[in-house]
Parts: C-alpha cells; sequence; structure tokens
C-alpha cells in the first residue's frame, strides 16, 4: 500500500473474476492507499491476499463507498443496478464488469487499445465489455482504421470459466464420471459439456439468437465508434477451462492483405500475432491463459470475396476479458486525470 494511492474497493472480491482483479492490481503495481474486498453477506469474513497480507471480506453496504475513490465491481448485474449508482453518487468511480450498463448512452463502454478517448465522458460510472467482444476488438481496431471493416461474421467457441466456477467444476466432474464410467450430472448446463459443444450461451432472445451473440453485435458497433459495421455472431461453449476462441471473418472497404494484417498486428497495442502455418504455430487456449495479450493467428485472405480476412483470435477471458481490461480502464482513468487521488 501507497499514501499515494487511491482507495479501492473490489466488488465480488470472492468470485473468479473478483479475485483475478485482486491479483491483477497487485502484479501491477496498481497505486493503492486502501483495498477493501466487498461481497455479499454469504462471504463477509473469509480472508484473502494481497500483497502478502490478508484482508478481511466485508459485506457489501451503501456505506462501503464513503471512502473509496474506485470500486471495480464483478458481482453481476442486479447488484451493479442497485450499487453502483451509489458509488457513484458518492464520488467514487466505478468500472463495472456485468453487461448492466453497458448500452447505456450515458456510460462509456471501453476497451483501452481500442477507445480510451470515450472515458472523458464518464459520470462516474465506465461498463467493461463482453470477455468475447473485448478480445475481438482488440486486432480488428487497427485494422478498421486502415482499411474500414464492413462486415464481421465471428464464432466464438468459449471457456466453461466464462460460466463461473461452478462450471469448471462442473466440467471437470463430468470428465471424471465418464472416465469412471458413472452417470454424468447436468446441473450448470441445459447438457453435458464434457466432450461435447453447447452453441447456446445465455438466453435465447426472440430473433433466435442468443443474448450473448447480440451483446457482440451491439458491443462491438459502440467500442468501434460506427453503427454502420454490420456484424452477426454465433457463440459456442466448449469443454476448455480457460480461454476464449474466435473465428473471425471480416469484409473490408478498402483492400488490405493478410500479409499487411499480420505486420499491422504486429505493432498493435495489446497484440501478440503467432502465426505461422508451416511450423504448426497459431494460437491456442494453454498458449492464452494467464496471459494479457489477445493472441491472433490463421491470418489469411478470404479468397470468396474481393476485401475479405480470416483471423483466429484467443485470449484469457478472465483476465484481458474481464479483470485485467477493467484495471487498465482505471490505470488510464489515472494517466487522464479523470480520477481523483
Amino acid at each position: 500500500m501507497t499514501d499515494q494511492g487511491l482507495n479501492v474497493g473490489v466488488v465480488g472480491a470472492t468470485g473468479a473474476v473478483g479475485r483475478e482483479m485482486l491479483k491483477v492490481l497487485e502484479q501491477r503495481n496498481f497505486p493503492i492507499k486502501k483495498i477493501k474486498a466487498l461481497a455479499s453477506e454469504r462471504s463477509a469474513g473469509k480472508k484473502l491476499e494481497f500483497k502478502g497480507q490478508e484482508i478481511t471480506v466485508e459485506k457489501l453496504t451503501p456505506e462501503a463507498f464513503d471512502d473509496l475513490d474506485l470500486a471495480l465491481f464483478s458481482a453481476g448485474g442486479s447488484v451493479s443496478k442497485e450499487f453502483a449508482p451509489i458509488a457513484a453518487e458518492k464520488g467514487c468511480v466505478v468500472v463495472d464488469n456485468s453487461s448492466a450498463w453497458r448500452m447505456d448512452p450515458e456510460v462509456p463502454l471501453v476497451v483501452p487499445e481500442v477507445n480510451p478517448d470515450d472515458l472523458v465522458k464518464h459520470k462516474n460510472i465506465i461498463a467493461n465489455p463482453n470477455c468475447s467482444t473485448i478480445q475481438m476488438v482488440v486486432p480488428l481496431k487497427p485494422i478498421h482504421d486502415v482499411a474500414k471493416i464492413k462486415r464481421i461474421v465471428v464464432a466464438t467457441y468459449q471457456a466453461v470459466s466464462g460460466t463461473g466456477q461452478k462450471a469448471v467444476d462442473e466440467l471437470e466432474q463430468q470428465v471424471r464420471a465418464i472416465f469412471n464410467m458413472k452417470e454424468v450430472e447436468c446441473k450448470v448446463y441445459p447438457y453435458q459439456i464434457a466432450f461435447n459443444c453447447l452453441p447456446h450461451i445465455d438466453v435465447f432472445l426472440d430473433n433466435d439468437y442468443t443474448k450473448e451473440e447480440m451483446k457482440m453485435v451491439n458491443e462491438t458497433k459502440k467500442i468501434m465508434g460506427d453503427d454502420s459495421i454490420r456484424v452477426t455472431a454465433t457463440t459456442v461453449r466448449v469443454p476448455v477451462f480457460y480461454g476464449h476462441s474466435e473465428a473471425v471473418n471480416i469484409e473490408t472497404e478498402k483492400k488490405i492483405t493478410a500479409k499487411e494484417v499480420r505486420a499491422l498486428l504486429t505493432q498493435a497495442p495489446g497484440v501478440k500475432v503467432l502465426d505461422n502455418p508451416k511450423e504448426n504455430i497459431y494460437p491456442m487456449p494453454i498458449f492464452a491463459a494467464g496471459e494479457d495479450e489477445v493472441f491472433v493467428g490463421r491470418i489469411r485472405d478470404d479468397e470468396s470475396i474481393e476485401n475479405g480476412i480470416n483471423l483466429w483470435i484467443v485470449a484469457d477471458n478472465i483476465r484481458k476479458g474481464a479483470a485485467l481490461n477493467a484495471v487498465q480502464i482505471a490505470e488510464e482513468l489515472i494517466k487522464r486525470n479523470l480520477i481523483k487521488r
């Protein structure tokens, strides 16, 4: 801790993303004067470690924000809807990881490598985008700036950790059950996830797309600042613990070659290019787990249209897809003097 830092709260501190937020704050040496771990009454009293010290989880209450400068929320939409306005009213800047505020026109939806300038409009609430959207727009923004993307077609292959710890446990239990010839139990997902793929993430909407798919459509346009981009998505849950993968096809207004895209992304912030098919080098979840970067490979021209590119994009969904992006937003706020210290 430091006398020069901020008073920081992590809401939902005992969850997978909350714990990762604490880890990222520590690893990046974020300037902290005081840290509070906040959670539901059920989790209050639990002990968490931060910078070699033990901190006690406190119950989330309106009064918890009285002395906080910054609060990183990862406790679900209903909690965010209730407590983020309370925190904001008290002068605490909220970076919220739920979907509660993402499409609110008054709330910036930010990926620091893509649209940091949107932070100047914040009114003490900033939304952290969906994990799948974050990792897609990081490499697409440099391409959009050069060649203007007209259309995006994306299919995702999303790890079970995106659903939470219960889903991670369920995948492990199902694998063990199958190998021990026992009955498989399905509690988190409607069907077995072990050795299976579920083309179903979040609820189905009236248009037969899922909520997750429409998040990618709407959030991409808002983050990129361009409503003219046409986006269509199919999101799939796969039996992987950590790391989302995406097959992305883009159509651009101006011709850009795969070679040019590869060179462009090699210089792009937050991107690591792994792309040498002859040597079997391409991104995979096992490479991305625990890493900060968005990994891109299988970059190739789409030979079915005039101005098309295919990419394979992989990132750690708990880290860059949630916790790291939230902390990077907070770092950008400090850099731009958009948060009191």
